[in-house]
């Protein structure tokens, strides 16, 4: 059984920092990608930030500069510093992580439990 276990969440006052942890257990071969998502109420889920296995990065236009994602992958954990955070930045933020559980396998989708960020003016 693949879980991916986050940590990190807070709250926190506008212009603060938190930083996101996200660590894949059980037993699998690989991991591809791996990245950060957030859903507002009533919002759809958005992506973030990502990360592939070799560290190339994406970003959303809106955390550019702000955000920062990183991996270990000799421990299976993907970060996100989160600098400068705004008010429009409270959301519930999601690790996913593409995992190959077998070397014949195709990558499946695999999602944390969501972690909650509020930021306050």
């Amino acid at each position: 059984q693949v879980q991916l276990v986050e940590s990190g969440g807070g709250l926190v006052q506008a212009g603060g920092s938190l930083r996101l942890s996200c660590a894949a257990s059980g037993r699998f071969f690989t991991i591809n990608t791996m990245g950060w998502y957030r859903q507002d109420p009533g919002k759809e889920r958005e992506s973030v930030s990502s990360i592939t296995s070799d560290g190339s990065t994406d970003y959303a236009d809106s955390v550019k500069g702000r955000f920062t994602i990183s991996r270990d992958n000799a421990k299976d954990t993907v970060y996100l510093q989160m600098a400068s955070l705004k008010p429009e930045d409270t959301a519930v933020y999601y690790c996913n992580a593409k995992i190959r559980r077998r070397a014949w396998l195709d990558e499946s989708d695999y999602w944390g439990q969501g972690t909650q960020v509020t930021v306050t003016t």
